[in-house]
């Protein structure tokens, strides 16, 4: 396949469609064009919808091995050769205003010298970022640039994702040390994006150094270090992650702590009211009964006598539990 037809690109509901100059830049792709394969075109496709689905399952100009796979459920990241090109399942940071960063979102790839169908549900703000630069002129200028740069936007948003991870880890640390409790979840929402963030982004960067490792002609070997870079930046990451997990759970185990004190100093501070007045108590309920006989019943300073006792006895209880240093 060295020539493909313009109308052979068109696809009705594609969100990117064009040619790479070669110098930077991109070049639309008309319906009326004969287009030479000496730089890759790039399609990228929204696959729930009606006319991406109907030409991912009927273009002839992908191997029919990665027609379900650009269309199929979220996985996790992975990468098959397919004779010269890739078929590739990468996560990004999902920056989608409905959503929360872990809650990642998957995008595929099929890339070879001539031609790069990238599809997604989601929005990939990846993507938006090598558009840019490409309409600007100073993007990719061949496929295993266009992989580099993509792969290398995608682990700048893990790694800054990661980083506010760590940020509110410290957060959480100065709050306890201020003995100020996080919010309800708050911990737990923070290991929750934590683990899924490791179960995504270790095979990811196994991704990365799988694509470094590859040797294909439209990948040269400033690519391939360029790759190998961006996998050892994620993997950097991933270190850090785990030194976060390791530190949310002396959090916890902090956190459990002094809600443990807390809970232990209430408890006591009540075993002690209750000691205080355990006496009070007993007189109260004994001259409470009615029945005949009860000493100063008919004097009329009784009830005042008897009251002043009860503070006497109080204030001497008091004492006695200061002496001894239970309170």
């Amino acid at each position: 396949m060295n020539v493909i037809e313009g109308k052979a690109l068109q696809v009705s509901d594609a969100i990117i469609s064009c040619q790479l100059d070669g110098q930077g830049g991109l070049i639309a792709i008309d319906d009326k064009d004969v287009i030479h394969c000496e730089r890759p075109c790039w399609l990228h496709l929204n696959y729930t919808h009606r006319g991406s689905a109907e030409w991912l399952q009927s273009t002839p100009l992908i191997p029919d091995a990665v027609r379900d796979a650009l269309a199929g459920d979220s996985v996790r990241p992975r990468v098959t050769r397919l004779g010269d090109g890739f078929m590739i399942v990468l996560r990004s940071i999902n920056h989608n205003s409905d959503s929360r960063p872990d809650q990642l979102v998957a995008m595929r790839v099929f890339i070879n010298d001539k031609l790069i169908v990238s599809t997604r549900r989601r929005k990939v703000y990846a993507v938006d970022e090598v558009l840019t630069d490409l309409q600007n002129g100073n993007g990719p200028v061949d496929g295993g640039d266009w992989l580099v740069d993509i792969c290398d936007s995608l682990t700048d948003q893990a790694s800054e994702f990661i980083e506010e991870l760590h940020d509110k880890i410290i957060e959480l640390e100065d709050a306890l040390v201020d003995q100020r409790l996080p919010a309800r979840g708050e911990l737990a929402l923070l290991r929750k994006q934590l683990i899924v963030m490791r179960r995504y982004m270790a095979p990811q960067r196994d991704v990365f150094s799988r694509l470094a490792s590859e040797k294909l002609p439209w990948m040269d070997d400033i690519n391939r270090r360029r790759m190998q870079d961006i996998a050892d930046r994620l993997g950097r990451g991933l270190d850090d992650i785990d030194a976060c997990v390791a530190r949310t759970a002396v959090l916890a185990d902090e956190l459990s702590s002094q809600l443990q004190e807390a809970m232990n100093r209430r408890t006591y501070t009540m075993s002690l009211l209750a000691m205080i007045f355990l006496p009070t108590t007993f007189l109260t309920g004994l001259f409470g009964v009615n029945l005949g006989g009860i000493p100063g019943g008919s004097w009329h300073l009784g009830f005042t006598v008897f009251c002043f006792l009860l503070v006497v006895l109080v204030v001497g209880m008091s004492a006695w539990l200061k002496r001894r240093k239970w309170l």
